[in-house]
């Protein structure tokens, strides 16, 4: 099969048939299946699906609403594309950019080509500021230069999709963990349209949610491999400031003076409580990390190809 479409809903019951009839009005020349996952809806949506099915047509139902992230990886796990296109349920992407898409990632050769809403037909205050926001934020800490995180429309070589880990709400974070994965990735412009039926579930609440994934998403990229680096380091310096700071009260001490009770000293006891324990978090860490490729037989490092002569 040539493409697996994952469309993730949330509410979208007046979404469902123009999207499909969309989608297959793009599709109608390749070997493609649709997957929708129902992400704990509380609407029609789900019988509305239900009354579309055929053999390109997929429904998965989740048990409650999980989030986009859970949903979407639901998706991916079920598909049996050579490629995934992931693309929203509430028809503000457009799903006739697919085959261009496509036809990038096969000419050359990328893992992921994302779209960047051309013209967003979004507000400005709860939806255009904050993703502005968010995308200046993880392009500057994470050095992934991509200009729309936040467009769901991207299409995936099926490996890379799959090996995405994604839980959570790091679905914003995409780019990231595939180049993490090693994905070559490039950006290309896309339709945009405005919301028609349904309310949109995001907000400005969002731009600070993206702060705490953003933590997670730099210790990934800089310290999944070797913790010791972030722990051991951290543990160090306090543990030298701590016995630098501890010496120079014993040497008071000697001198005759009075160090007890000195806040001075109480800072120092701590550096090195902190020292300890951080330097121990790098060594649990370590070995947690070891278990981790070790115990699924996972290699650290990814080949992508090998050329013989």
């Amino acid at each position: 099969m040539k493409i697996s479409v994952v469309v993730c809903v949330y509410n979208e019951e007046e979404n469902i048939r123009p999207l499909l009839r969309q989608i297959r009005d793009a599709l109608g020349g390749f070997d493609y299946e649709i997957i929708y996952v129902d992400d704990g809806s509380a609407d029609n949506t789900v019988a509305e699906v239900k009354n579309l099915l055929d053999k390109d047509l997929k429904l998965i139902e989740l048990q409650k609403n999980y989030g986009q992230s859970s949903a979407l990886a639901a998706g991916i796990d079920a598909a049996q594309g050579e490629y995934i296109v992931t693309i929203d349920g509430d028809l503000q992407n457009d799903p006739s950019d697919i085959p261009m898409m496509l036809e990038m990632a096969e000419a050359g050769d990328w893992d992921l080509v994302a779209g960047i809403r051309k013209n967003r037909r979004d507000g400005m205050f709860l939806r255009k500021i904050p993703s502005r926001l968010a995308n200046y934020i993880i392009r500057s800490s994470t050095g992934v230069k991509m200009k729309d995180y936040g467009c769901t429309l991207k299409v995936f070589k099926s490996d890379i999709a799959k090996n995405l880990g994604l839980y959570g709400e790091l679905h914003r974070f995409i780019p990231v963990l595939a180049a993490l994965d090693g994905a070559h990735i490039t950006q290309v412009d896309v339709k945009h349209h405005p919301r028609q039926h349904g309310k949109s579930k995001y907000g400005i609440g969002r731009t600070f949610r993206v702060i705490s994934d953003l933590l997670l998403v730099l210790f990934f990229k800089k310290y999944m491999q070797k913790p010791m680096h972030l722990f051991g380091n951290l543990g160090l310096l306090m543990l030298l400031a701590g016995v630098v700071i501890n010496i120079y009260l014993v040497v008071l001490k000697i001198l005759g003076q009075d160090i007890w009770g000195r806040p001075l000293l109480i800072f120092g006891v701590i550096l090195l409580i902190a020292g300890i324990q951080l330097i121990t978090v790098g060594i649990a860490a370590e070995l947690q990390m070891r278990t981790y490729y070790e115990s699924q037989q996972k290699k650290p490092y990814k080949i992508r190809k090998i050329t013989s002569g």
